[in-house]
């Protein structure tokens, strides 16, 4: 039977999402951090899109976000020139790092105990956040403005990604191993660990290369021009999105187009996996963010399929389900917190 894809539509932001990051998974669930050029960036639960809070400080666009393993720590980086890191449980601000121009991209290593950052200076930096008034160590190279920056293979190596090139380098000794070189911008990077595996967009190209190697593993071709894409934690597909407002899921071994799904009023800035894959979020030039089933029609988190009548003709369509006490939550919530870094709630609408 035809399912049809329902996604969960997560308003709050008031201009354009351009980054997201989920947690792992947590005894709590896991969290998913969005950043926007609002400059305030968002915490929501991982699995249901429901906002936790909102980070305030920063007072110019933020361009990346990110959360520790465990989602007791957030980083952003933004247009004021600063880095700030961040109390996820109480959205207390632990510190601000400045930098010389706009920061891009940061990144925590998996003890949580070094934030790695770049930006439009083309430095890499590494703090010790354990010592916050140390100077951060420098790592020059890049010929253009850092986009991404990214720990690998357990944090012996950085993976970085300026306008057309992507380079690799040893955290020991801070120097670079190798690099790619490409003839067109590139749009996004993401680091897979199980498997040590490198996803790139540029133009309509989503490659897979090793992390290890730079080695080029495969490569697909999108009909349109891609943001952003995202291996499944399973490595059974693909998820890409952009300049068409279109979603497009791919088998990774075959390589053919799965499905497609339009439901932003934007072109689509940023794409991930849940930890679990059961779902994928997508952030977009219409300020919103979307959830979307990786399986439609499975009962998870919010969506609950129901079967319609036999015979009616009509498609099986999830529905969206709150918990009969979900707004005297939401309410108990509001008030618990009304005296600190939130304010009033963005909704989550199917």
């Amino acid at each position: 039977m035809a399912m049809r894809q329902t996604p969960l539509t997560c308003s709050g932001h008031t201009r354009p999402v351009v980054d997201l990051a989920f947690s792992g998974i947590t005894p709590y669930g896991y969290f998913l951090i969005s950043a926007c050029k609002d400059g305030k960036p968002m915490l929501r639960q991982g699995d249901t899109g429901d906002w936790i809070g909102t980070f305030l400080g920063h007072k110019g666009a933020v361009w990346g976000a990110t959360l520790n393993k465990d989602a007791t720590k957030a980083a952003t980086a933004a247009a004021d020139f600063t880095a700030k890191v961040w109390d996820a449980v109480s959205g207390d601000e632990l510190m601000t790092l400045a930098h010389k121009h706009i920061v891009k991209t940061v990144d925590f290593t998996q003890d949580s105990n070094y934030l790695l950052t770049g930006g439009q200076d083309k430095l890499l930096r590494i703090y010790d956040l354990n010592k916050p008034e140390a100077e951060p160590k420098e790592i020059s190279g890049h010929t253009s403005g850092i986009k991404k920056a990214l720990w690998c293979s357990d944090d012996k190596q950085i993976l970085s990604a300026d306008d057309k090139t992507v380079r690799l380098w040893d955290h020991a000794t801070m120097t670079e191993v190798k690099s790619l070189n490409f003839n067109m911008s590139v749009s996004s990077m993401e680091y897979i660990p199980e498997g040590e595996i490198l996803v790139i967009t540029y133009g309509r190209s989503i490659a897979f290369h090793s992390a290890v190697s730079l080695d080029p593993i495969k490569s697909f071709e999108a009909p349109a021009t891609i943001n952003s894409a995202s291996l499944h934690p399973e490595k059974e597909f693909l998820v890409a999105g952009g300049e068409d407002f279109k979603l497009y899921k791919y088998d990774y071994n075959s390589g053919e187009e799965l499905e497609s799904y339009k439901g932003h009023f934007g072109p689509i800035h940023c794409v991930r996996f849940s930890p679990d894959g059961e779902l994928y979020a997508s952030g977009s030039e219409d300020g919103t963010l979307r959830l979307w089933q990786t399986v439609v029609g499975k009962t998870y988190g919010l969506w609950k399929c129901v079967l319609p009548e036999e015979d009616s003709g009509e498609l099986a369509k999830p529905k969206i389900g709150f918990p009969e006490t979900a707004e005297e939550e939401l309410e108990e919530i509001a008030s618990e917190n009304s005296d600190s870094i939130y304010s009033s709630t963005p909704e989550v609408k199917a």
